[in-house]
């Protein structure tokens, strides 16, 4: 009885080590994604992409709309898709807040309100892709938003080729702060939610792509 029960314990105390270590390499492994992904929203923007259809604008900032505005001006695309734009805005408050004139683009540029969410951009984005035969996509959203939303595009639009273009808001250029941080710790939490493919069954309001949040933590600075 006495062997049994000393066993018992050390089989017991095994399990608990195990559960241990478990425990301690899963902390490691999602402190080390985090990292990835603070990284990734800290990087700076990429080498201009290749020449691709079309160009998608995610909405969310001021400074995405003239990016998306200045690739396709600088002839990086034929087709320009600005997804997400609230109902009652139209091309030409776009532009004057981004600080450029459409001009001869207008006609090459489409705005898309039916999106209120990230997966709703991708579905807006995957009508537009499949109205004009695009088969290359040029993607223009905040570097903390970019893998969300790379994620929710690729399930869409599989056969499409995706290039991001990541814009830096003017909270992350100085280095994160603790307010920073907790935007950066939310949008991972929901980056995790859309890999896993659950993102579809969460309510618009909640898996934004975070600038209003940005905004709201940093007063007077525009989220990107």
């Amino acid at each position: 009885m006495t062997r049994l029960r000393n066993t018992a314990r050390l089989g017991a105390r095994l399990a608990s080590r195990w559960a241990l270590a478990a425990a301690a390499a899963a902390s490691l492994l999602a402190a080390g994604d985090f990292w990835w992904f603070v990284r990734g929203a800290e990087a700076p923007p990429p080498p201009p992409p290749p020449h691709a259809d079309g160009i998608v604008v995610l909405t969310g900032g001021a400074e995405r709309v003239e990016t998306g505005f200045r690739l396709l001006a600088g002839g990086q695309a034929r087709l320009l898709l600005v997804s997400g734009v609230s109902r009652g805005s139209e091309l030409p408050e776009l532009a004057r807040m981004a600080g450029l004139a459409p001009g001869p683009m207008s006609g090459r540029i489409e705005l898309g309100h039916t999106a209120d969410s990230t997966v709703g951009n991708a579905r807006e984005t995957r009508e537009w892709v499949l109205r004009n035969d695009i088969r290359s996509l040029i993607v223009v959203t905040a570097g903390y938003h970019m893998p969300r939303a790379l994620t929710e595009l690729r399930r869409v639009l599989p056969e499409v080729a995706l290039y991001p273009v990541p814009v830096r808001p003017p909270a992350l250029r100085r280095g994160p702060d603790l307010a920073t941080l907790r935007l950066l710790a939310e949008e991972y939490a929901k980056y995790l939610v859309a890999r896993v493919g659950l993102s579809r069954f969460i309510p618009a309001g909640i898996h934004g792509d975070g600038a209003r949040l940005l905004t709201r933590l940093h007063p007077g600075l525009s989220p990107a």
